[in-house]
């Protein structure tokens, strides 16, 4: 299950490896074992079919955009609902299958990191699931602008641990997650939740989320009977994007990726590895990293939650190397733009992740034939991201109903309460 960039184990061309303390280069060796095992295994392989069948709602289908591309004009848009697995987003086809291998592998316990949260739900439910007790590390600023899933991951049982060091975001829950596995490897398994880390990391979450491009692949061949012009996924580590992405690297689609432009060029204001980083080593691999001349990580910035992070996964680093997947940015205010939009013309509201994908693609529609069909990758949903949305355009109503009642609504002409909506 080797990734075709994979030219020697854990290295993307000149990308990945590891670059781990020596007190986990074997338990990095024992996953390495076990994955080389169980993914092999046809009972592994049924029983984890059989969850994303029966548990998560595979397979997902693909939705026809029709009124959002004629909004843009040009090509027709097919968006695959990732936003419809349970859960939420794309996150549970990887921690079903590490959660399960975990296991397999006789851990008696798992860790994990979240950013926007997506990952920290996936994980706590496929724990829940299995059987396993889950400890989630959050940083304290995402914990508040995603307090929903905060109180989604205490629902199913895990336990959620707020990290207020550094910048208190993704980066920061990465450290404390790998600091308890280190201090923990007997008895748990770190669930990883994007492809990036030491390897096996990479290729363990590539693999699980190589599911989302089988599906689309066929299922754009049974709608269109062709592949698409182009397929096209938010990035943040990049585990949606290159479960996608794996379906077509041999293919001549057009592969794009989208970071966050967050709030404008300068350091501290964006998460766009590809436009400033440079090569570099953090939390185990070494890939595209936002750093300053001393070699020292930079503060990112992004509306979204789960695209602030300083590096990229391994792999995308070597994809845009070699020049066959092209990697684009989206400010915030154009992703919030997105979220609105496909709101209003599909009610779909998009997590804010996807929305940079949703943004990105209107000058790629509004370029393409009419004939093309654009494939983009719905990774999650938007309801954890509907107080952050409001919150940031300064509103309590979308923008197009300020101010709007009806004739004879007992609702006060100030508009509806500030008070945060009841947990969802």
């Amino acid at each position: 299950m080797r990734a075709r960039t994979e030219r020697r184990p854990g290295y993307f061309g000149e990308y990945g490896g590891q670059f781990a303390p020596e007190t986990l280069m074997a338990p990095l060796e024992e996953l390495s074992a076990a994955f080389r095992r169980w993914s092999r295994d046809r009972r592994f392989r049924s029983e984890l079919d059989e969850l994303l069948r029966t548990y998560a709602g595979r397979p997902t289908p693909l939705t026809v955009a029709d009124r959002l591309a004629a909004r843009w004009g040009g090509a027709r848009i097919a968006l695959k609902r990732e936003d419809l697995l349970h859960t939420g987003a794309h996150k549970l086809n990887n921690a079903l299958g590490q959660v399960l291998l975990a296991r397999r592998m006789r851990k008696r316990r798992v860790v994990a990191e979240t950013g926007a949260g997506q990952h920290g739900v996936a994980t706590a439910a496929a724990a829940a699931r299995l059987g396993v007790p889950c400890r989630v590390y959050m940083g304290v600023t995402d914990m508040a602008r995603q307090a929903p899933n905060v109180a989604r991951m205490r629902l199913l049982g895990a336990e959620v641990v707020g990290v207020d060091s550094g910048s208190k975001t993704l980066k920061d829950a990465i450290n404390e997650a790998m600091r308890d596995w280190t201090e923990n490897v007997g008895t748990t398994h770190y669930v990883l939740g994007s492809a990036l880390g030491p390897h096996p990391y990479p290729t363990i979450v590539r693999t699980f989320q190589s599911v989302i491009g089988r599906e689309a692949r066929a299922q754009m061949r049974r709608l269109a009977g062709r592949d698409p012009r182009a397929a096209v996924a938010c990035v943040g580590g990049g585990s949606n994007a290159i479960g996608l992405f794996s379906a077509y690297l041999s293919t001549r689609v057009a592969l794009y990726g989208v970071e966050a432009g967050g709030r404008g060029p300068g350091p501290g204001d964006h998460a766009a590895r590809f436009a400033g980083g440079a090569a570099g080593v953090l939390h185990g691999t070494r890939t595209m990293l936002l750093q300053d001349a001393d070699g020292q990580v930079l503060p990112t910035h992004s509306a979204s939650a789960g695209l602030d992070y300083p590096a990229v996964g391994p792999e995308h680093a070597a994809l845009h190397d070699s020049g066959r997947v092209k990697y684009g940015k989206v400010s915030d205010a154009e992703a919030l733009d997105a979220f609105a939009l496909l709101s209003e013309t599909e009610g779909i509201l998009p997590a804010l992740e996807s929305a940079h994908a949703i943004a990105f693609t209107a000058s790629l529609a509004r370029r393409a034939p009419r004939s093309a069909w654009i494939l983009i990758n719905l990774s999650g949903r938007g309801d954890k991201d509907l107080d952050e949305f409001l919150r940031l355009r300064g509103e309590g109503t979308p923008r197009r109903d300020r101010g709007r009642t009806r004739r004879g609504n007992a609702a006060s002409k100030s508009g509806p309460s500030k008070g945060r909506p009841g947990v969802r």
